[in-house]
């Protein structure tokens, strides 16, 4: 799903109006691309594999699902990971069933299984618990039922399947505005941060959108940034040939308001990388940039020296003639800031 669009004085992102620098949430139900698990199907022709297939093709589950609940508290571990499997594929792309899983008491014992040392047995408890949480209905009572500190546990240790869905159901649960405090203080925000830096292309993603929704909460960014989140950032929007530039500068553009963000931003080399964006990227991505250049530069004399000399004026001006309406404005503005004569107070505020 497309979770970025253009809009008449600005940008929208993940249901986030881009309107300023500043990002009002005018969404409670945006969320990115983190939709039902992308795993494979069944792994076997079981028996149970044909039965499930059967209710798929009939919608007569309510008799297999409440056989399914009653398997996952099992005390045969394949009896579980078996439960499990079929519950995810029940719940992945029949929002019905979603309703139906989580009436049937699956919740809890899925967060258990979550709990799980056995890897295969947790991946498939988390891609489970994703795919219930793509029902608003269900997110407040996957929170309540205490997934949040198993999810975060997941994405710490589990593989890499686990690791990339566990991310996708924080972004969900992360949709009610009270668990972005509590997700962040489960431990989650460090993990993500790893997950960015190190993740396969898919995990890059899943992390970057989970990021840039509990980083609307300040306490999640100033632990992003202790958690080094601006070098995996800065290493993405260099990469103007991927798909990551404007997922990775929205996530910035959020964390910029913090004076260690700015700072951080800089040391890792992140100056030539918004003015090269500012030169060749697209005209959304020159609009985020010449705004955190902005930002950046507003109370600070050293860092508009620093962006001056890396040769910003000229792609400003040509941005002056040929941006969009706000991305103009902000570039006169920085224009303006950087023709100051290079005295006053040079300390960042």
């Amino acid at each position: 799903m497309d979770t970025e669009s253009v809009q008449s004085g600005g940008f929208t992102y993940m249901g986030r109006k881009f309107s300023d620098l500043g990002i009002n949430d005018d969404s409670s139900s945006a969320f990115s691309d983190c939709n039902s698990d992308r795993s494979g199907e069944f792994p076997t022709a079981s028996s149970q594999s044909r039965r499930l297939f059967l209710a798929c093709a009939t919608d007569n589950s309510d008799e297999l699902i409440s056989q399914l609940v009653s398997d996952l508290d099992s005390d045969n571990i394949d009896e579980q990971k078996q439960a499990a499997m079929e519950i995810r594929l029940l719940a992945k792309n029949k929002p019905d069933n979603r309703i139906r899983i989580a009436r049937a008491g699956a919740i809890k014992p899925l967060v258990s299984i979550v709990s799980s040392n056995d890897p295969q047995l947790q991946e498939y408890g988390v891609t489970a618990i994703l795919n219930l949480s793509l029902c608003d209905e269900n997110k407040e009572e996957i929170a309540y039922s205490g997934a949040i500190k198993p999810l975060v546990r997941a994405l710490r240790v589990g593989t890499s399947t686990a690791r990339e869905n566990a991310a996708c159901a924080l972004l969900r649960l992360s949709q009610i505005e009270e668990n972005k405090t509590v997700i962040g203080r489960s431990g989650a925000i460090a993990p993500l941060v790893s997950l960015l830096e190190s993740g396969n292309i898919r995990g890059k993603k899943d992390a970057c959108t989970a990021l840039y929704s509990l980083c609307s909460v300040r306490e999640n960014k100033v632990k992003a940034v202790q958690a080094g989140v601006m070098k995996p950032v800065v290493e993405m929007m260099a990469d103007l040939g991927s798909n990551m530039v404007d997922k990775s500068a929205f996530v910035l553009s959020l964390l910029v308001s913090l004076q260690e963000a700015r700072a951080a931003l800089v040391e890792e080399g992140g100056i030539p990388v918004l003015v090269e964006i500012v030169e060749v990227g697209t005209h959304r991505q020159k609009e985020i940039a010449v705004a955190i250049l902005l930002q950046l530069c507003e109370d600070c004399l050293a860092y508009r020296t620093m962006v001056a000399r890396e040769g910003a004026i000229p792609p400003l001006v040509a941005l002056t003639q040929t941006g969009t309406s706000r991305a103009k404005q902000k570039a006169e503005a920085l224009i303006e800031l950087l023709r100051q004569p290079r005295s006053g107070n040079a300390a960042a505020n």
